[in-house]
């Protein structure tokens, strides 16, 4: 009888041990799930946002072969905000409070689904690839971009359209764009611009860096992303 009553304390202990580590695999896939939502959310906009760059750098690079620096357009003025002035649109941060959690702190092992495992795994390798290559990207324009800016960039159009910094200038450019309004924009010193060195210096920000990250290493997380929420969605019947 001791025997006996010794036995179902070791299983009832065990069934309970079971169903703690259940309902704590549950919500850590939930609060994953929902991590992984907002982040394909913030992906697709920054995505969005190379593609528009990557665009107005294409249309730089051509404008730059032959056309007037004495007398923009607003089409150069809006390409060369979206395309050598913008970085933070185009930059994307992953959420990794809980990545790291189950990482860091053996959670991971709730999970007794191995694929989950390895999705997690390859999703974090994939987001250090994206830190790594837009730190590439951030030495590149420390190198070309920014002393071009310095040299060209009219920071008169910068206060007007923005109306003297009261207007958040991702809000003040949208606003231009979809205006009729024409703020003359002054490329500053024409005549030091190397057309054929600002080209090659375009290419190599939106071809080598910009565009080249989007496609293999952008891409790669949101393949993963997808293929981890539809794994946590039948794993846990997660909507």
């Amino acid at each position: 009888m001791l025997f006996l009553a010794v036995f179902c304390g070791f299983l009832a202990e065990y069934q309970l041990e079971h169903k703690i580590e259940k309902d704590r695999a549950k919500e850590l896939a939930r609060s994953l799930y929902e991590e992984l939502q907002q982040d394909s959310v913030n992906m697709s906009v920054r995505l969005k946002n190379r593609v528009r760059q990557e665009a107005s750098l294409k249309w730089l690079m051509k404008y730059f072969k032959d056309s007037s620096l004495t007398n923009v357009s607003k089409s150069f003025s809006i390409h060369f905000l979206y395309g050598i002035y913008f970085r933070t649109p185009s930059l994307f941060e992953a959420r990794t409070v809980l990545l790291d959690q189950l990482k860091n702190s053996g959670s991971l092992r709730y999970f007794k689904n191995m694929n989950l495992q390895k999705l997690v795994g390859e999703l974090s390798v994939a987001i250090a690839l994206i830190n790594d290559r837009q730190e590439l990207e951030t030495q590149v324009r420390a190198q070309w971009i920014n002393p071009f800016i310095v040299s060209h960039y009219d920071y008169n159009f910068n206060e007007t359209i923005t109306q003297d910094g009261q207007l958040l200038f991702s809000v003040a450019v949208d606003r231009y764009e979809k205006s009729n309004e024409i703020i003359p924009f002054q490329f500053k010193n024409p005549d030091q611009l190397d057309r054929e060195n600002t080209i090659n210096a375009l290419g190599l920000y939106g071809i080598s860096a910009i565009r080249a990250t989007r496609q293999q290493h952008f891409q790669r997380y949101i393949d993963l992303n997808s293929e981890l929420l539809n794994e946590l969605r039948k794993e846990y019947h997660l909507k």
